[in-house]
């Protein structure tokens, strides 16, 4: 059998692309999707002719078979897991996979949020033979806020993790997000401005949640060997990691570790032959201030109730010892959906010395984290590097 560390490195990221972000009431999701799949090709230098292998999973209506059909292509490869937030980083891993066996040759993961999709609106009701539709929905927990202002509100009890730590999440991301021209949010923010916000769910205020937004996002994967030869340095793929760990909130069996990002780390970390100290950029998932806090520890860069201290007073900020979504995150620059497509973007181009005035100097590794499904129960961990080898 082989082993997972044999496909480090063997795949590379060779094109990116995002299409215009904000309320974009005249432009359904096939135009935003497609948009940013162009410029992907561009980016690489590839043709949609080259394209044979096709990966999505969101919501509005963008199904692999409706967007093929709209772009006229037929793949021979097709993967279209969806279990939200995460769902692209998965498909990072998956089409590793799929051109390491030979399914596939160029593989485009795609998003798109349009007008017409149903973010904002109320989801679908949980089924009654669930867990969570059992002994959570009947209560009103069901939406995101409160799933993980539950998780958030124990960390506080168990570490005595403040709400000034997690303002400081929204303070960080904000700064990143003033170095961006294409931020939503770019206006300066303290950690008196998240506290006073509206409240949403405890202990959540408007300020530490995310900017639902439309916009659509395209990733292309090759071989290493043939990235060589396409337009934008290589991108590789080093390491990855998936799973899940619960479906909802009271099947967690652990309050104070997400143990699906956990083991994301003990797969990613030795597959890549790196460690924590070598990541030079951090892009996680941020539906919520408290997201990537979690993920901080579960990946192990501070010990279990440590990463109130790790990011307060601008520790994930421009200048700080740990920069942590440095285009501004899904809270400032915007979270169009299953958002794990946009900080996987943000990343790759951090490794290629892209950003302008936000890039982080010296970038070889980076790492990205989604979180998704239900009540943030499925995970997905990359590592991105520059370096052919290690």
């Amino acid at each position: 059998m082989a082993d997972f560390r044999d496909v480090s490195r063997k795949v590379a990221i060779v094109g990116v692309g995002e299409s215009q972000i904000g309320r974009i009431p005249n432009r359904n999701v096939f135009e935003l999707a497609t948009e940013a799949m162009l410029l992907a090709l561009d980016d690489a230098g590839l043709e949609l002719s080259d394209v044979d292998g096709i990966f999505s999973g969101g919501p509005g209506g963008n199904t692999f078979a409706q967007i093929t059909d709209y772009l006229g292509v037929i793949p021979k490869y097709i993967d279209a897991t969806s279990v939200g937030g995460t769902s692209y980083i998965m498909h990072v891993e998956h089409a590793v996979a799929a051109i390491m066996a030979g399914f596939c040759d160029v593989a485009l993961i795609f998003h798109g949020e349009g007008a017409g999709s149903r973010v904002g609106m109320p989801g679908a009701g949980q089924s009654a033979n669930t867990y969570p539709g059992q002994f959570e929905a009947p209560f009103g927990l069901g939406a995101a806020a409160s799933q993980t202002g539950m998780f958030a509100t124990r960390h506080m009890h168990t570490y005595g993790t403040t709400r000034e730590q997690m303002a400081d999440v929204a303070v960080s991301t904000r700064k990143w997000a003033q170095l961006n021209p294409r931020a939503i949010m770019r206006e300066p923010q303290t950690r008196e401005d998240v506290l006073s916000a509206p409240m949403v769910s405890w202990p959540f205020t408007m300020a530490m949640c995310c900017l639902v937004m439309d916009m659509g996002a395209a990733v292309i994967l090759t071989s290493a060997e043939r990235a060589k030869d396409l337009k934008k340095p290589p991108v590789y793929v080093a390491g990855s990691g998936e799973g899940t760990a619960h479906n909802g909130v009271s099947e967690a069996r652990d309050f104070s570790v997400w143990e699906g990002v956990a083991q994301n780390g003990e797969r990613a970390f030795p597959m890549a032959g790196v460690s924590q100290k070598d990541i030079d950029v951090a892009e996680f998932y941020d539906a919520f201030v408290f997201n990537p806090m979690f993920a901080i520890e579960a990946l192990g860069f501070t010990e279990l109730g440590g990463s109130g201290d790790f990011v307060a007073n601008g520790g994930t900020a421009p200048g700080g010892h740990f920069p942590l979504n440095t285009h501004g995150g899904g809270l400032s620059y915007g979270h169009p959906g299953p958002y794990g497509i946009f900080p996987l973007i943000e990343g790759v181009r951090q490794t290629r010395g892209e950003t302008g005035e936000r890039q982080v100097p010296n970038v070889h590794h980076a790492m990205i984290n989604g979180m998704g499904g239900g009540a943030m129960s499925a995970f997905g961990t990359l590592i991105l590097s520059d370096l052919e080898s290690v």
